[in-house]
């Protein structure tokens, strides 16, 4: 069983992928208490609550799989897309402090698998990304693959497009993104039923979230999407209809509650929330799909080791919506 270490783990998206795949999550990382909180209810005291910058390089375990989901802000549309110039943008080096270190000590990572916005890979013109390519590749020594992934295409209805970027450090080693699955759920199915009134929108509220928008900014609001749009950490300010999910429930409008936005992200009913809802709407809008992460984690180990055969039913329970 391969040893997984996980830095910016969030809930556990990315850790749960590939924990359903096979792989062993021996140590996990986050700066976010409430975050670490709802990842030890759900998958043990693995993870270590701190900033990564912070933590001596020692003190993380030796590790057969690097995993890291790092902050997408820095790239993203949503933020202001500094990149490099942005703190946080700087974490991707961190990563590569603890990558080297390993080497030093003749343990170097078999596997690194790293996930951000799609953005990433056009951020100033290309530039950032090409800085990052030149690091995995030529200064630790990856064989590296990379691919922008819609989770709408392995199991969950929702838009969600990411970028993954997969390393091995055994150059003969032959890696094929998975590929996509048939669609058979709509965000309909996954609604929740007799749903408390606090997620349902007052006139007041549903007259601003249904407007076309406000001076320079004009969009067309839709509502009861088949597909739900990519989930975002801020669903709690509640968005216009033209960014955010909104569904119509008994006649009325509602928003998604945070039950609804984990089935969205893979996750399956006992996984168990315990923070509040705007804490909890944080964390399912900056995971990483359950069920990519898990294919993913399925092809990495048919290029280690050849294809895995799998039955009907696995085939079946892949996909937990």
């Amino acid at each position: 069983m391969y040893k997984v270490v996980s830095l910016f783990s969030g809930c556990g998206g990315l850790d749960y992928g590939f924990i359903k795949a096979g792989y062993d999550v021996i140590w996990a990382n986050d700066i976010d208490k409430f975050a670490v909180k709802t990842y030890k209810e759900n998958f043990g005291d693995h993870i270590v609550l701190g900033d990564i910058n912070d933590i001596e390089l020692d003190s993380i375990p030796d590790h057969d799989v690097l995993l890291a989901g790092f902050p997408c802000q820095p790239f993203s549309m949503m933020g202001n897309e500094l990149g490099f110039e942005d703190a946080r943008g700087t974490l991707f080096f961190r990563i590569t402090e603890i990558v080297k270190h390993k080497i030093e000590k003749n343990r170097k990572p078999k596997v690194i698998v790293l996930e951000n916005v799609r953005t990433l890979r056009t951020h100033d013109k290309g530039r950032t990304y090409k800085v990052i390519m030149h690091v995995l590749k030529n200064e630790l020594g990856y064989k590296v693959f990379d691919a922008v992934l819609n989770s709408a295409d392995y199991g969950v209805p929702q838009t969600r497009n990411r970028t993954f970027i997969v390393c091995f450090s055994d150059h003969s080693v032959n890696f094929k993104f998975p590929d996509p699955i048939p669609l058979k759920k709509t965000l309909q199915d996954l609604l929740e039923k007799n749903v408390p009134e606090k997620y349902f929108l007052s006139e007041k509220i549903l007259k601003t979230v249904l407007s076309t928008g406000t001076k320079n900014f004009h969009a067309k609001p839709e509502i009861d999407l088949k597909i739900a749009r990519p989930l975002c950490a801020t669903m709690a300010k509640m968005h216009r209809a033209c960014q955010d999910n909104y569904v119509t429930d008994n006649g009325r409008v509602r928003r998604l509650t945070p039950r609804e936005c984990a089935r969205l992200q893979g996750f399956p009913d006992d996984f168990k929330i315990v923070v509040s809802d705007t804490q909890a709407y944080k964390q399912f809008g900056n995971a990483v799909t359950v069920n990519v992460a898990y294919y993913i984690a399925l092809s990495i180990m048919e290029a280690l080791h050849g294809p895995k055969k799998l039955s009907n039913e696995e085939l079946e329970n892949a996909a937990t919506y």
